[in-house]
This record gives structure tokens, sequence and C-alpha cells, in this order.
């Protein structure tokens, strides 16, 4: 169980006789004074905060607890920063916990400085906390403890995660425009059914005589629109939480995700994407000594596909008896043969982990120039749709006015 952290004032003296003062969040009293000493700092007063009423710290839940995958990118670069640097792991957790901007992480960090000061390795007093850091993390941090190289362990761990935020963020740039452009077409669509087209329909019904064929379709979808917005916004809100809720039951997995890779054009991003993230992942394992089995569990669910991670798993039981790692492989059409040829190479030159950061940058670049054709793809066909869409319930609507002389007549 996590060790709960409380918020301290405090008052020091520095080398030159000067009192500065300071808060810090840590488990006791006497875990501040250590800090502070630790720090070359003289305690003059330590205090603890108390919080509640108007001092209180408003938490949004999902919003103020989020920790993302960039700050913990961050916090590794910086920790193998401190530590190639010559400062010991418990100052360096102490100067972390301080100037970490993501609060909820600062929290953790504290946490788990805590438990490493009272002897706990770091390899588990992060695993304590699985929501915050991935397995992956927690796995190559026990790898570097065992062989003593935690700060090259620490550099890798940033670097694959940094380059994961790249290629996330790349993707979610790409995919601003299309979507932004889609919602405001929903949202014009739905705006006139509801509160336009009915005006028109008023005026229809004093002219008199027959509507054509389009605005009478117009005129049907106002009134199913009209009557059925709320509903279907109700069973839309239900969907996506229904989603959100099991996405990451196996049971749902199962049965979408192999979807994924089916769909027209964006099938194969999401294949790139797995791939780039898999390769990525396992080379930087085995460079770190984590056992090929452990890391081949790992990897496999972490590349966020459940065709990947079955194919993981297959490799897994090759290599446990005694064949090769690339071999199984080529009976998954997900990986290209490319794929495995590379990897298969790197088995015989012993050289697996820079040839699966090869093939991570090569789909890295993949991913980035598929979006990048993605977007001037989608950026052009949207405005067509929007424009066809808006143009045709226009044109719809004034179908009847162009013959009014008629129907006054």
């Amino acid at each position: 169980m996590a060790t709960a952290t409380k918020k301290f004032d405090y008052s020091v003296r520095d080398s030159q006789g000067k009192v500065q003062k300071g808060s810090i969040e840590a488990p006791s009293e006497a875990a501040v004074a250590n800090r502070l000493r630790e720090m070359g700092l003289n305690a003059v007063s330590i205090n603890e905060v108390k919080t509640g009423g108007l001092n209180a710290e408003i938490n949004i839940p999902g919003l103020s607890d989020r920790v993302g995958l960039k700050d913990i990118a961050i916090l590794a670069r910086q920790l193998a920063t401190m530590i190639a640097s010559g400062l010991s792991l418990l100052r360096s957790l102490s100067i972390l916990s301080e100037q970490t901007e993501n609060k909820a992480l600062a929290r953790t960090v504290s946490t788990v400085r805590g438990d490493v000061e009272s002897g706990i390795s770091l390899s588990v007093a992060l695993s304590k906390h699985p929501d915050t850091f991935p397995p992956l993390m927690i796995n190559m941090v026990r790898a570097g403890e065992v062989g003593g190289f935690l700060d090259t362990v620490l550099e890798s761990i940033a670097r694959n995660f940094e380059s994961e935020v790249r290629l996330r963020g790349k993707v979610k740039s790409a995919m601003t425009y299309p979507v932004v452009v889609f919602v405001i077409a929903i949202v014009a669509v739905v705006g006139m059914l509801i509160f336009i087209v009915p005006v028109f329909v008023t005026m229809f019904e004093n002219l008199g005589g027959e509507l054509p064929l389009p605005t009478q379709v117009l005129v049907t979808l106002s009134a199913i629109m009209r009557y059925g917005a709320v509903p279907f916004a109700i069973a839309l809100g239900f969907g996506f939480w229904l989603y959100k809720k099991n996405k990451h039951k196996r049971g749902f997995r199962e049965k979408v995700e192999p979807v994924y890779l089916k769909v027209p054009i964006f099938g194969g991003l999401v294949q790139k994407i797995a791939i780039a993230r898999f390769t990525r992942n396992l080379g930087a394992m085995v460079r770190s000594g984590v056992p090929i089995l452990q890391s081949l569990d790992i990897v496999g669910e972490a590349s966020g596909n459940i065709v990947i991670e079955r194919a993981a798993k297959d490799v897994r039981e090759s290599v446990r008896t005694g064949n090769s790692l690339a071999g199984p492989l080529a009976t998954h059409p997900v990986f290209p043969p490319m794929v495995v040829q590379m990897m298969a190479v790197g088995e015989d030159t012993g050289a697996l982990d820079q040839m699966l950061d090869k093939i991570a940058d090569f789909y890295d670049q993949e991913v980035e120039a598929t979006t990048e054709a993605l977007t001037s793809l989608i950026e052009p066909l949207m405005i067509a749709v929007l424009g066809s869409m808006i143009g045709a319930m226009i044109v719809a609507l004034y179908m009847p006015i162009f013959g009014v002389f008629d129907l006054i007549n």
C-alpha cells in the first residue's frame, strides 16, 4: 500500500546564515528533516500544512490527477541526467518531487522517494503505482538495478517514451483539422434541421401545394431530428461511456481491434503505429538486459492491438522451445516481410536491439508520411462534403420558393 504524503512548510538557514522558506511534500516531519539535511540545509522550523476549507486543493477527477506519457518521459530524462551527474537516487527523487509541474506525479514521486528511503528498491517502489508507471519502465529499471547501469536504462526509457510522444503528437496534429471540420459539419447540419428548416416548413404550409421530393425528405429529417435529437444524444453519450468502460477488456478487444486493421486507409496507419511501438519497446528492453521472454509479454500488451499481442505470444512460445524469434512472425500477416527479415538478420548478427530500433525509426517515418498524405487528402474531401451537405439543404429549402408564384395563383 502506498505511503500517504503530507505538505510541510519549512524555514532553513543556509551556509551564509540566511533564513529561507519553502514547502515540501513528504510522509512525515522526520522525512522532511532528512531531505533538508541531505541538501546541506539546517532546519529552523517544520510545520505541517492543514488542508481544508478555502485552502484545500481542488482536484478534478480525470484531469488534475492525470499523468501522461510525456510527464513520465520528462521524469525519466531528468532522473537519468541527475544520476549520471553523480547525485544520489534519494536526492534526485527529492528534487523531482519538488520541481515536477504535474502535481499528481509530484505526489507519487514523493511517495516513491519515501519508499526508497525506507530501503525498498526503486523498481519495487515504482511497481506500487501501476496506474502511473508503465510495466515497461518498471521492468527496465529492475534490469538496470540488477546490472548496475540504472542511468543508462533511464536514458533508454526517456528516449523510448519521447519517441512515443512524438509519434502520438504527429498523429494527433494531423487528425485535428479533419476532426474539427467533421464536428462543425455535424453541428451545422443539426442546427439547420432543428432551427432553420421548421421556419420554412411553416411558410410552406401557409402557401399550400405539394412540396418537391428533396424538400419533403428534408422536412421529414427535420421532424425526426427535432423529436429524436435528445434521445440520440443520450444514446451516443451512453455508447461512448460503454466504449470507454469496455475498451480494455479482453473480450471486447478480441472483437474490435482486428477490425481496426481492416478499415480502408486508416487500417494501414493503425498497423504501422502498432509495429513501431512493438519494435521500439522490444528493442529498448533487449538493450536494457530484460529477459527476452519477459520482454515479449510486456511489449505485446503495450503494443495497443490484440493482433500484435497474439503474435508476441506465439514468438514467446517459439523462443521458450529454443526456436528463433523472427520465425513465428512470418505466419502473422500483420508483420510485413521486411520486418521479419530484419529481425532475423538482427538475431543472426547479435544486433537485435539495433535492428529493432531501425525498424521503429522506419515505421515512425512511415506514420508521419501517411498522416501527412491523409491530411492532404482529407482536407479537400471534408470541405467538399461539408459544402455539398449545406448546399443540398439550401437548394431543397428554396426549391418550393422557385415556384412560389404558381402556388399563390
